[in-house]
């Protein structure tokens, strides 16, 4: 196997107030990988994705960047890497121009001139945002905005994309809008998300974790198709949706379309 995009081994973390946020994780995503990452409310997804860029730091265990450990001297290239898309897009659109919001991340790693053009245009182009160059951000649709904001992380050319919630607050047509640009781009992905039915759209693995721990890593099927194991842990298919192996997976008979294998 080739050496893991991000491998967390033995974090345990917990918030000043003692409460106890994760336990004994051991995770490893590997290079062109698009997993999704599962959990009811409070299982200590988001405070899990703050450790693979330096936000939070591993209390005990290690989290490491294609073998660079998470430690403070290699914060700036960690976060090179790991490119964190928050859940509301507003939290990191802050220039007049979605141009200039874009650019931001790479004049900032000193990029100027034909190369920060060159590197501005591939990320608009990869979220199919260039016609917006020039708009406000404030001015744009939530949508719009998301795929905004991923442009603006993509244009650091990170190793991987971590995405929280990225289907919130979406209407049916930008929600399919984001699963074509999220399945065109050639980066390894983690994405968070309560929308298991998204997870067995765009991730071939899914990560349960509830309670700070790790519960079920596997095919994403597989484990949308394990009754008890979501009830467990609180999660739920949408209603008339059934994974039933070697049947039928919705109310009406027909089969639902297979999960993406690249």
């Amino acid at each position: 196997m080739s050496t893991p995009v991000i491998e967390i081994l033995g974090l345990d973390f917990a918030y000043p107030d003692g409460t106890e946020a994760l336990r004994g994780v051991d995770l490893h995503i590997h290079r062109g990988e698009r997993v999704a990452l599962l959990g009811p409310n409070g299982a200590g997804k988001t405070t899990l994705i703050l450790h693979m860029n330096g936000i939070h730091r591993a209390q005990t265990g290690t989290v490491t960047v294609s073998g660079l450990p998470v430690t403070v001297p290699n914060l700036l290239e960690i976060r090179r890497r790991v490119g964190l898309v928050f859940q509301d897009p507003d939290d990191q659109l802050f220039m007049p121009t979605v141009r200039e919001d874009v650019e931001f991340g790479p004049r900032n790693l000193g990029l100027t001139g034909a190369e920060l053009e060159q590197r501005v245009a591939a990320a608009l182009a990869s979220l199919e945002v260039a016609n917006l160059a020039d708009r406000a951000p404030n001015h744009l649709s939530f949508g719009q905005k998301r795929r905004v904001s991923m442009a603006g992380v993509m244009a650091m050319e990170p190793e991987i994309l971590v995405l929280d919630e990225p289907t919130s607050n979406l209407d049916p047509a930008s929600r399919a809008d984001l699963t074509q640009a999220l399945l065109g781009l050639d980066v390894t992905q983690l994405i968070v998300t309560h929308d298991l039915l998204y997870a067995l759209e765009v991730s071939p693995r899914s990560v349960i974790i509830d309670s700070g721990r790790i519960v079920a890593d596997g095919p994403t099927r597989d484990l949308l198709g394990d009754a008890e194991l979501l009830t467990a842990h609180r999660l739920a298919l949408p209603a008339g949706l059934h994974l039933l192996a070697g049947g039928t997976d919705r109310s009406d008979g027909n089969q639902w379309p297979p999960v993406p294998l690249n």
